[in-house]
């Protein structure tokens, strides 16, 4: 399994940004990808996460209302729209694969699968 993410870069405080990963290697039809991010000096940090088959997304509290998790499988891709940027959203963004229930997605140990990374700098 591969993940490609990409999309990020520098952005003023109030702005938008989306963030892709392609995923490809097999079939995802039982897994979730989700979408963490880590600042300087911090760690990792659940954002969001979707079923790869539709239906259920989770959220972190401190970005609900302003990021959109989606997904498009004919392009094996998940997207990150990231609108009202604040300086503290600034981090390496990366997505993940996990298999385990939707109780247990905003846990980083329980993915298996990741992707490269890709920085999100939020400007006051």
């Amino acid at each position: 399994v591969q993940l490609q993410a990409s999309g990020g870069g520098l952005v003023q405080a109030g702005g938008s940004l989306r963030l892709s990963c392609v995923a490809s290697g097999r079939t995802f039809s039982n897994s979730a990808i989700a979408w963490f991010r880590q600042a300087p000096g911090k760690e990792r940090e659940f954002v969001a996460a979707t079923r790869w088959s539709g239906g259920d997304t989770k959220y972190a509290d401190s970005v609900k209302g302003r990021f959109t998790i989606s997904r498009d499988k004919a392009k094996n891709t998940v997207y990150l729209q990231m609108n009202s940027l604040k300086p503290e959203d600034t981090g390496v963004y990366s997505c993940a694969i996990t298999s385990v229930v939707y109780g247990s997605w905003a846990f980083p140990e329980h993915y298996r699968y990741w992707g490269q990374g890709t920085l999100v700098t939020v400007s006051s």
